[in-house]
């Protein structure tokens, strides 16, 4: 039975250009439901959270951090802290942050350090797996978790065991990094080497005694923004003048390559960090021609195909098509050959150079209070749906360059225009004249949708005033 004082520490940031277009900057992978229902994120909480654990710690963005809030919440998950890093920092300042902030409250715990977009649908055999690792963690070790290979993979890392026999816990003999296909195939034959997981099993006294040895540098700083910290609603806020002398760099190259008390345990259960989207096609559901429709798609004589469409209004059809990838959303599409799967992300580099909006922004912009999705935009004029979730308030603002026409389509708003209060219900509209002072709320028990239509000379998201915010943003 694992102890209630391993510490699951999720990590969830992340730019999330690979699985692009469904996946963003300001929307990555970890909050798409890309394997089930519930989201990569969600997934994972369910995974890591429960009798076995205590609280989830979770590591993440500022963008990210009402989103995080949000899922945890769905999930009906309690106790769990979220971290805001002021800027992105890889994997080794967050890790040591969140070791120096356990060691606080439980200065013996372990830590078990998981991404947030990972697929491992086996619950059961992964708590095995971590109650194998922890009595290695025990005696000190560095524990890392190894997947046994079943193709020549060349986007992943591999571990080498220091003996060719599997059991519950094996010493690391190396770390390799990602191969080309020929020194995979020979990893794969040797029976020796298991794919690099990124997740990690330690001790809290193990892990900084590792950080002592191998980044004493980094020490100070993290603990600095860790005693820096700051509560925001229910957020911390690491301290942003001591995180920005951190430097980035990985856990894998600060600690584990480098350390001699490295143990590896191996996992045979299903398993995928949902890289790319052929990973997505590999995980998917298959007919016989290994076909994956997702959405409004039809598929004519294809073959190990996937396609997507992510817009009840969007019908797409695949006609003769062969190891091809179809995704499509309502502002982008994305055709590619299954092999150039990873190259999407360089696409994503290209679009960013060109200044084109999709790269990053998603069409849905989420928001404490809900989402707003832009349904029509011009010079002088933009349409936005907007959804405010029951008990959501925007705050109270003014714009600078444009009116506003409200019109609520389902559900009832209580409308502030400077002095005036009023409930605004189904099929009434309201008008917000330039320069007034003005807020939305949803009193009701169920979402709110309003069309807005913004008019006026400049219609970009800065043009707000803000006076009072329930959410503390600026």
């Amino acid at each position: 039975m694992i102890s209630k004082r391993v510490y699951p520490v999720i990590l969830c940031g992340g730019s999330g250009t690979r699985l692009w277009p469904l996946s963003r900057k300001h929307y990555p992978k970890q909050f798409v439901p890309l394997a089930g229902e519930i989201s990569l994120f969600q997934a994972t909480l369910a995974r890591l959270s429960g009798v076995d654990f205590a609280p989830p710690i979770v590591v993440t963005g500022n963008d990210f951090r009402f989103i995080v809030a949000e899922q945890l919440q769905q999930q009906g998950v309690e106790g769990a802290t979220i971290v805001v890093e002021p800027d992105g920092r890889n994997t080794a300042p967050a890790v040591l942050a969140a070791a120096l902030w356990i060691q606080k409250h439980d200065p013996e715990a372990y830590l078990l350090l998981s991404p947030a977009d990972h697929v491992m649908p086996d619950k059961a055999l992964f708590a095995t797996a971590v109650d194998n690792g922890l009595s290695a963690a025990s005696d000190g070790e560095l524990v890392t978790f190894g997947i046994k290979p079943d193709r020549a993979e060349t986007g992943y890392g591999w571990l080498e065991l220091a003996t060719p026999e599997l059991a519950p816990v094996v010493k690391l003999a190396s770390f390799r990094e990602k191969p080309n296909l020929l020194d995979a195939q020979s990893m794969l034959a040797s029976g020796r080497h298991l794919w690099n997981a990124g997740i990690f099993l330690f001790s809290i006294p193990a892990i900084l005694k590792a950080f002592d040895s191998y980044q004493p540098e980094m020490l100070p700083f993290v603990q600095a923004a860790v005693d820096g910290a700051k509560p925001d609603l229910d957020f911390f806020r690491l301290d942003p003048d001591a995180w920005n002398e951190v430097e980035s760099v990985s856990i894998d190259y600060a600690i584990m390559e480098r350390a001699n008390n490295v143990s590896v345990v191996p996992y045979e259960g299903l398993w995928s960090d949902m890289g790319g989207w052929d990973a997505v096609w590999r995980e998917s559901e298959q007919d016989e021609q290994g076909v994956s429709l997702n959405g409004q798609a039809i598929a004519i004589d294809c073959n190990d195909t996937l396609l997507r469409s992510e817009n009840d209004a969007l019908q797409v059809v695949g006609i003769g098509l062969e190891n091809t990838i179809v995704v499509a959303m309502q502002d982008a599409v994305l055709v590619a050959d299954s092999s150039k799967a990873q190259q999407v992300k360089d696409a994503v580099a290209t679009l960013k150079l060109n200044n084109v909006q999709q790269a990053e922004r998603f069409p849905k912009d989420h928001r404490p209070w809900g989402w707003f999705e832009t349904l029509a935009i011009d010079d002088r004029y933009q349409v936005k749906k907007i959804v405010v979730k029951p008990g959501g308030i925007l705050s109270l603002q003014s714009h600078m360059h444009r009116a506003e026409h409200w019109v609520v389509v389902s559900g009832t708003a209580r409308i502030t225009i400077d002095d005036s209060v009023q409930l605004i219900t189904e099929n009434q509209s309201v008008y917000i004249p330039l320069g007034s002072r003005h807020r939305m709320e949803n009193p009701g028990k169920l979402p709110m949708v309003l069309i807005e239509v913004q008019t006026g000379t400049y219609l970009g998201e800065d043009d707000i005033v803000r006076y009072e915010d329930l959410y503390s943003r600026d």
